[in-house]
């Protein structure tokens, strides 16, 4: 790495304050005009490597001074080469006690980074000292929500990693003693939850309990942030109550978001209340709620936790991100009005996480504010107040999220400006804060005034992301399973043998979509607006919105900065579109009154979802996309559309061009004939039962044509030859051992058509059975009489292959009563097979041969915004 050509600047700024006692501020400014390293050199291979390993020795550093002067205490104290506890002299130290329970605190926070570190022989060394020196049966009182993710997380992450074979990490000798501990912490923090609302406590003695006055208040982070650790300590023990409380206490934050879909700061365990100024934001009190909610479905796929992410986030982006879409504010829970002008360090975890769930360009945008108050302050002060462009609070304690979220936009975006960020942040961390007995907090950045502490997680996060983001070889990059960094930085996984299977019936309620992030689009500047040319791809520090976070923070430009101008200027206020938005439908677009309780015959829910047979005046909740290829609705009315829910549109006024009283509307519709050959005459003798023929024996049905494979509506001729249409009938057959017809058919049912009944899965995997099968087509009994023509989505269409020879049809579920009768005769062998006949007098015929719309993707728009979850079924 190019160290040499920064260090004379500290050198002289470092002789002017011992000098002439001059203030700090003299080396900050310096700091903030070094030059990036020079124009043209490139992030090779051996430049990381010795970023890496610089960062590498940075660990150690701190990790060897520990166990040297801390250990077995929980904290290193760096500048006087000490250790330290809990306060035992003033309980009411809670910035020391809520952290520190006499516990190793340090050694357990940090197991896994010797993993990451690829350290087999310290990591070993560090599981037996936990076990011979480690005992929660301590008379302390932490914080329930500290305790869990600092230790409880550590000692399973290194649970996971020692017992698992197959893996560098896995210790022969070990008999799962980190998980026993776990077990036993777990239980000594339950007696928490014991309230009216499920909502813990915010401390708890580990050796009596619950003490007497333990204040009511806690914040939402802390009481809703809990199931990673809980829940994977559930599923790798057996017991329950873990994973039961956490998420009675996460759905007891939940359940109480305001009217807009925010929660607040703070609440009282016993009465569920939200406490005063009830303010909401991304940052302290706040952040890892979100953060959990995400990541425990990405965990467990447990879907309830998507949703509640994605209605959070919508949330989110529409009230408390501002209109440029930079700055995230603290806002009134209720009314979504900006309460404060200020921002917290803690909230610059938020990239991160966006990345995760996908919105990569939100992250790049919100990640520039946070780079450049570090290049001003050479680290990131607790509080920075965005109105007047100063930091209230100055301190540093070597938090993490900043260099998180760095990571992860690397990883995303492989832009090498990231490991330039990187580089800067590990020189200032060496500079700042590395001193001969480990590393040290910053209490002000203005003065580099020290603070005797070092955090735990500045090694079990900080340091952990650093290398990472330089380490490209790391297994942890190769890992593509369900793991996930917790907000502690602990790696959590679990096996297949652990994760619970969707229920049949919530299976059947809704189909969840294919959830994948989207590939990072790079910045493109065209000269020409109208060039047909793609333009020139540039890197971050090239974007327009680049300049323009650095303006918002009223930074100076550096000499690096001015080398990305632009002679046609790169300084421009982003246009933000609105994530989310409210409206009430009309056909007709003129203002209407809401309809605050649509029928059933105006709003009908449907197992897959809803269909609107009447749009005029319900509410509509629509939110944007993450993988920005349009919008979803999210609520119709007080209903919830989950994800993978489709919403139907069947309302005809919606076209008026369409004249319904001559009926030109395709209605998409076909009549079916079903009879039998004949009756065997011997079951008359044989029962004692007169079958009559005329009656029993043949039946006609109205069945609706789906969007996608054959069209059983158009007339016969020579160009539609369709198996299923063919004029001397076709034999009718189910399948009891697949009645869903949602796996492959067992036997081969040549010029067949199968009967399944809807649920379990769509309406197209029904068909690519069938086909598979080599039936012709595929009759659908409905869960109800609710009319629709069953669409798919174009892509999934295509990537079916040619379903041209094979067709699929829904009955109603009065009408496939009947169907299903006669199918129950001849199982029972009191008549012969069941056939079919597509009838000649089909909605096609009446309707003068107009074909229905062949498009399966025919969506809704609104203002030009496609709804990709609805279905037009007019």
């Amino acid at each position: 790495m190019r160290w040499g050509k920064f260090w004379p600047e500290y050198f002289l700024a470092v002789l002017v304050l011992a000098a002439n006692g001059a203030r700090w501020s003299v080396w900050h400014t310096n700091a903030t005009n070094t030059p990036s390293p020079a124009k043209g050199t490139g992030w090779t291979t051996e430049r990381k490597l010795a970023a890496r390993e610089k960062t590498r020795e940075l660990w150690y550093h701190g990790f060897n001074n520990y166990m040297t002067y801390a250990f077995p205490m929980d904290e290193l104290t760096p500048l006087s080469c000490s250790g330290q506890g809990p306060d035992w002299g003033n309980p009411k130290n809670i910035a020391a006690n809520d952290v520190a329970g006499n516990f190793s605190l340090t050694l357990i926070d940090t197991l896994d980074t010797l993993v990451v570190l690829g350290d087999r022989a310290g990591f070993e060394q560090a599981v037996k000292d936990i076990i011979t020196w480690v005992s929660f049966d301590v008379n302390t009182k932490p914080q329930v929500f500290e305790t869990t993710i600092r230790v409880l997380g550590g000692l399973l992450s290194g649970h996971i990693f020692a017992n698992r074979t197959g893996q560098p990490f896995h210790l022969p000798w070990y008999r799962g003693e980190l998980l026993h501990m776990a077990h036993d912490l777990g239980k000594r923090l339950l007696p928490a939850f014991v309230t009216p609302t499920g909502l813990p406590y915010a401390r708890i003695n580990l050796r009596h309990g619950l003490t007497k006055g333990e204040t009511l208040e806690t914040c939402t982070a802390g009481a809703g942030s809990l199931i990673l650790e809980f829940a994977t300590l559930s599923r790798l023990t057996g017991d329950d109550r873990f994973e039961k409380a956490a998420q009675k206490a996460f759905f007891a934050i939940w359940n109480r978001k305001s009217d807009i879909g925010l929660v607040g700061n703070t609440i009282n365990t016993w009465t569920g209340t939200w406490t005063a100024p009830e303010i909401t934001g991304i940052g302290a009190g706040v952040d890892s709620f979100y953060e959990y909610a995400l990541k425990w479905y990405i965990l467990s796929g447990e879907v309830e936790y998507l949703d509640v992410w994605e209605e959070a986030y919508a949330a989110i982006m529409r009230y408390s991100r501002a209109t440029d879409g930079f700055w995230y504010r603290t806002v009134n829970m209720r009314t979504g009005d900006v309460a404060y002008f200020t921002i917290d360090s803690l909230s610059a975890f938020w990239p991160g996480l966006q990345v995760l769930a996908g919105d990569v360009q939100s992250a790049i945008r919100l990640h520039l504010i946070y780079y450049n108050l570090w290049r001003e302050h050479s680290g990131l002060p607790e509080v920075y107040d965005t109105n007047y462009k100063k930091a209230t609070s100055h301190q540093y304690p070597l938090r993490p999220e900043f260099i998180e979220s760095t990571w992860y936009l690397y990883r995303a975006t492989r832009d090498p400006f990231y490991l330039d960020v990187g580089e800067r942040v590990l020189f200032d961390l060496i500079t700042r804060a590395k001193v001969d007995c480990g590393l040290t907090g910053i209490q002000d950045l203005r003065t580099n005034k020290r603070d005797d502490r070092m955090e735990s997680f500045a090694l079990s996060e900080t340091l952990k992301y650093l290398y990472l983001l330089f380490d490209e070889e790391n297994l942890v990059h190769s890992d593509d399973s369900n793991y996930v960094f917790t907000t502690e930085g602990h790696i959590l996984s679990l096996g297949q043998e652990h994760l619970k299977p969707m229920s049949a019936a919530r299976r059947k309620l809704r189909h969840i979509d294919n959830h994948q992030c989207p590939v990072y689009q790079p910045f493109i500047h065209v000269r020409d607006q109208h060039a047909e040319q793609s333009g020139l791809v540039q890197g971050i520090q090239h974007r327009g919105d680049a300049e323009y976070a650095r303006l918002l923070v009223g930074l100076a430009p550096t000499q690096s900065d001015m080398n990305t101008w632009s002679p046609y200027g790169w300084c421009e206020r982003p246009r933000v579109d609105l994530f989310s938005y409210d409206v009430i439908l009309s056909p007709d677009g003129k203002l209407v009154p809401e309809d605050l309780s649509p029928s059933f015959l105006k709003l009908g829910v449907l197992p897959d979802g809803f269909v609107i047979q009447n749009v005029t005046g319900i509410r509509t909740h629509i939110v944007r996309r993450l993988d920005g290829k349009g919008y979803d609705i999210r609520k119709l009315g007080h209903y919830t559309v989950r994800t993978g829910h489709l919403v139907y549109i069947n309302d005809s006024s919606l076209f008026p061009h369409l004249d319904v009283a001559q009926d030109i509307i395709p209605r998409q519709d076909v009549l079916l004939r079903f009879y039998t050959d004949e009756v065997d005459p011997m079951l008359q003798v044989q029962t004692g039962m007169h079958i009559d023929t005329s009656n029993d024996m043949q039946s006609l049905l109205v069945g609706y044509v789906a969007h996608f494979g054959g069209d059983v509506t158009l007339p016969r001729s020579d160009t539609n030859t369709l198996r299923i249409s063919r004029p001397d009938g076709i034999a009718v057959h189910r399948d009891l051992e697949n009645d869903r017809g949602c796996e492959p058919y067992r036997w081969s049912y040549p010029d067949s058509v199968l009967v399944v009944h809807r649920g379990d899965c769509t309406f197209l995997e029904k068909l690519i059975h069938a086909q598979a099968a080599s039936a012709a087509g595929v009759l659908v009994i409905s869960d109800d009489d609710l009319v629709i023509n069953p669409t798919a989505n174009r892509d999934e269409v295509e990537a079916a292959g040619d379903l041209s020879d094979v067709a699929l049809v829904l009955i109603p579920q009065s009408t496939g009563q009947v169907l299903m009768e006669m199918m129950d005769r001849a199982e029972r062998g009191l008549v012969s097979q069941i056939r079919m006949m597509v009838e000649d007098d089909s909605s096609a015929s009446r309707t003068g041969d107009i074909p229905p719309a062949k498009d399966p993707n025919r969506i809704l728009y609104i203002n030009g915004h496609p709804l990709l979850n609805t279905r037009l079924l007019v």
